[in-house]
Order: structure tokens, then sequence, then C-alpha cells
């Protein structure tokens, strides 16, 4: 079977988004930098999170020879050197400090490059790669001088100095996604400069491993619900030097369906003495933009999940003889790849789109507006829902190609479909994003940022045919007699509308970002809008097509060559 060497060298796609939203200084070093990773992505990484998924996964060692308690978690060597490896990249580091061999910060678009690449072998492993990313980014923008400077320059270690990986923990048993029933309080310690956490966590990843922990809890006198609550970093260890856990227990690892290689736990902290980060009645407002972090970072797993079952699939098929043929030349097969290869190309596209309007937001940089921000928040909510999603349908879309060897733990293909699963309950489950959407309709209107926007973009490509943009046209009217429709209903219908109208706008986002590509005149991306626009808008009813644009277009999509098919 054709075995995949390099992750980046052979994702060509990748490559044209990076040029696309790089400068070209960056670019170059990024390219050399992408290029090794993906290799290592592709092996020996790829061969460690095997390990770690089937022999290898996270234990707890909760008692030593003595009997006490020391809630230690253990992960296997492989897992050590992926840790070490990754970080020293500066998958986190170059987010916050600059680059050696450039002289200058790097950003939000490198990092999730990276998380791209690796999530293709271990998404697993990008969950505390994600957690350590939010942790940094609260210590830089929200934590007290001392506080920062005693955590942040280990949270983003390129291995100068000891790495403390992160973790914030929200998840309570009684409340769930409703944060606001969170119990954990804080009270003030003697000394003054730290406070004392009691409560639990039930759904607590990175934990054993994270030398720091962003954790919400209530102040003694604070209000009910989310407005009570307040940030607090809590170190996993006491900081007298003795080694012993800073008033932390572990009751538990979850045993989870998929992403083995991330020990999930259920948490206690028994005045564990954590430092307050920013205002006290802020915390809640810091983490939702944490977990906007961890939202985005959830998206680019799902679409590196999604590229791994799609090359997967492919060279599995040109390997596999069955009949007397290769798998790849039954035109059933080849209309599920044509699909496969257009949806992630354009889904990788607006992602990155995406990243690279995130990374202004997240830098606050001085020319972005409110409108800008808002429909980060919106497009964010829209894909993470239809990546994680997807992630789940590629892969069983892999395991059809693969057929019965599909099922079988020794192709990648199982893994794959277990760890999908997960994202699309990670950071929020679709219900929870179509509520995100209705509150920003709510308070920003935002169906009407969101509907000029892509009226406008579709105005600037003046010279397209108008036959490409005419689905795109409709659907927005569509989309705003819905919301139109959706704002005048009781709010126990809106609440079920607001998916209708998140699943519409994620097609219409995603459509505009199509043919954007078919108007740089490049013959492929033509195709690719084409199909895009076929699948999304006109196969949903009955349709017929003589020609087989599928068929038609294999050669050019999926082997990057000019087609030589031709369908009567």
């Amino acid at each position: 079977m054709a075995v995949i060497r390099n992750f980046f060298n052979e994702d060509k796609h990748l490559q044209q988004v990076l040029k696309k939203h790089l400068e070209p200084d960056f670019y170059e070093w990024a390219e050399r930098e992408l290029t090794e990773f993906g290799e290592r992505c592709a092996n020996e990484i790829d061969e460690r999170a095997v390990h770690t998924d089937r022999e290898g996964q996270p234990k707890l060692i909760k008692f030593n020879k003595m009997g006490e308690d020391i809630s230690e978690v253990w992960v296997n060597e492989g897992y050590k050197k992926t840790v070490e490896e990754t970080y020293n990249r500066g998958i986190v580091g170059y987010v916050h400090k600059e680059i050696p061999d450039l002289g200058r910060k790097g950003n939000y678009l490198y990092s999730y490059a990276q998380g791209y690449l690796l999530s293709q072998s271990e998404p697993g492993f990008y969950c505390p790669v994600t957690l350590t990313m939010a942790t940094a980014y609260l210590l830089e923008h929200y934590a007290d001088q001392h506080v920062k400077e005693r955590f942040l320059p280990h949270v983003i270690s390129t291995g100068e100095i000891e790495l403390f990986e992160g973790a914030t923990f929200l998840t309570e048993r009684q409340g769930g996604s409703d944060v606001g029933a969170n119990e954990t309080k804080a009270i003030p310690n003697s000394d003054g400069r730290t406070y004392l956490l009691t409560g639990e966590k039930y759904f607590a990843s990175n934990a054993g491993q994270c030398g720091v922990a962003m954790v919400l809890a209530r102040m003694e006198g604070a209000s009910k619900g989310t407005k009570g609550l307040s940030l607090f970093a809590v170190p996993w260890k006491k900081e007298d030097g003795s080694g012993k856990l800073n008033g932390i227990e572990i009751r538990r690892l979850k045993d989870k369906l998929g992403v083995r290689a991330v020990p999930s736990a259920e948490v206690l902290f028994d005045d564990a003495e954590g430092y307050l980060v920013g205002e006290p009645s802020k915390g809640i407002y810091y983490m939702m933009e944490a977990l906007n972090l961890s939202r985005v970072c959830n998206a680019i797993a799902s679409i590196g999940i999604m590229q791994r079952a799609y090359s997967e699939a492919r060279n599995y098929a040109i390997s596999r003889v069955t009949f007397g043929d290769q798998l790849i030349n039954f035109p059933m097969n080849r209309e599920s790849l044509v699909d496969m290869a257009v949806k992630q190309e354009v889904e990788t596209s607006a992602c990155f789109e995406l990243v690279s309007l995130f990374d202004r937001v997240m830098r606050k940089a001085e020319e972005i507006s409110e409108e800008e921000v808002v429909l980060n928040r919106l497009l964010i909510a829209l894909l993470k829902k239809e990546t994680a999603e997807q992630s789940v349908h590629f892969s069983h879309e892999a395991i059809e190609i693969h057929g019965g060897n599909g099922f079988i733990e020794d192709f990648v293909t199982p893994r794959l479909l277990r760890d999908a699963q997960v994202l699309t309950v990670w950071e929020g489950t679709a219900n929870i994003l179509g509520m995100e959407v209705l509150r920003l309709m709510g308070r920003f209107k935002v169906q009407r940022i969101f509907i000029d926007s892509m009226r406008n973009r579709l105005s600037a490509m003046a010279s397209l045919d108008i036959s490409f943009k005419e689905p795109v046209e409709k659907a927005l009217v569509s989309l705003q007699e819905l919301c139109d429709f959706t704002s005048s209903c009781c709010a126990d219908l809106q609440t079920v509308y607001s998916k209708k109208i998140a699943s519409l706008m994620v097609k219409i986002f995603e459509s505009v970002v199509a043919l954007e590509g078919a108007y740089t005149g490049d013959a492929r991306e033509k195709a690719k809008a084409e199909l895009f626009l076929q699948v999304t808008w006109m196969e949903s009813d009955l349709w017929f097509d003589k020609e087989n644009k599928k068929l038609k277009y294999f050669d050019l999509i999926v082997n990057w060559e000019v087609s030589t098919v031709g369908v009567e």
C-alpha cells in the first residue's frame, strides 16, 4: 500500500493556503520547518500515536509504596518525546515570542498549520497543546506582572527552560455546559497574595501533565451564575520545591472512546493555592476568549482528520486491486474521492481565512473593527460545528473505501473515527453552538453583518459567471427570511431554528470562499467551486448530471492533472 511520507509535502493545497496568508519571508522559513515537522508527523510521531492508543495509554498511579496519595499520571516515553519535539518547535511559544531565525514574533497561522499536521497523526495530543495555547493567552493578556513572570516563560518554553503545559478546568459534575452552576470555592489565603480553592472539576483534560491550570472558582460573597466566577492560575505542585501536589487529588482517569493520548480526569481541590487572574468579576469572559481559541483548535483538528482520512482512502484505492482493477478506477470510488477532496480543501481554506481574522482579533490589532470581532465569533461557531461533523463523515467514508480492512485496528481508520467523534462534543456541541449564533443575533444583529459581508464579497467578483453566484445569492435571500422568521418566534422555537440558521450560514460562507478561488482564474479552483456548489445547493434535490462533472474533473481534482476523462 502507498504510504504517506510527509503530511506537508504531499498537501499542495495547504501550501497554497499558507502562501496566501503568510508574508513571503515568513512562508519561506515556515516551509522549511513544516516540511521537517510534516515528515516527523507522518512517521515517528504517528508510530508513537499508534502505541499510545493501543498499549501506552496514560495511567493513574494513585498511591506510592507508603500508601500516600500521589495522584501521578504516567505517560509512555514516546509520548514524552512527542511533547518535547512539538513544543520545542514553537507550536505555542512562537505565538508569544520572537522566532530566532526571523527576529520577529510568530502568529496563530503558523501555530495552526503545525496543529493541522499534528492532528493527522495524533489529535489526542493536540488537545494538551490547545490547552497550553489557551493558558498562554490568558496569562499574557490578563495576569498581573508577578503571575505572568512566574508562569508564562515556562508555558511558552521552546526548550530553554522547564516546560509547563497548561490546562483549563471549567466543567463540574452538576453543571456540564452550564458553567454558571459551578460550585468550586476560592477564599483568600493568609499570605495575602493567593487564594485557596476547594471543589471538583469533572472533566479535566491534561490532568497530571500540566504545570499550571486555569481554573474557574467562586469567591466568597460572589453572585450566582457565570458573573460570579473568577479565574485562577493554579500550579499543579506546591511552590516550596517539595514536589508535592498543591492540594490536588485525581479521583480517576476517564475511559474514553477516543483521543486516548490525553489524560482526562476527575480532579479534586482541597485548599489548592491559586493566583487570581484579572478582575474577579470577569473570569467567565476571560475563559470564553480561551474557549473561542480552543474552538478554532477543534476545527483545525477536524480538518486534519479529514485530510488524513482522505489521504488514506486515496492511497488505499490506488494500492488495492479487486475485480481485476484498482479500486480507484471504479466510478463510484472516484466520485467519493472527488467529494472528499473538494469539501476538505474548501473547508481548509475557510478555516485558515478564519484563522487570519482570529489572529488579528486575538492580538487586538488597531485596525480591527467591532463588526469583524463579532464576525470572528460567528465564524468560529459555524466552522467548529461543521468541521467536527465532517471529520466523522470523512472517517466513515475512509472506512467504506477500505471495506473490511477499514474496521481493523491495524489500519488508522478506526482511530480516526473514534478520535473524530469527540470533536463534535469538545468545546460545545451543535446545540451549544446554535445557541451561540442565537446570542450573536440578539446582541449584535450578526445576521446583518454576515449577509452584508457575503454580498459585498460576491459583488467584488463582478466578472465571475452569474450562474456560479446565483445559488449563493438565492441562499442569502433565504437566510434573511429564515432569520426574520426566527426573530418573530417564541424563545423555544428560536433555539430550534438556530441550528438551521448556522447550517445555512456555513454553506454560504464556504461557497463564497470557493467562488473566490474560482475568481483567481485557476482551472482547478474553478472546477472545485463548480463541484462544491453542485454538492451544496443542487444534489440535495432530485438532480441529474448527464456529463457527471465529478468523473470529468477527477484527474484535475484528485491527481492535480489535466482531466482526460470523458463521460458521454
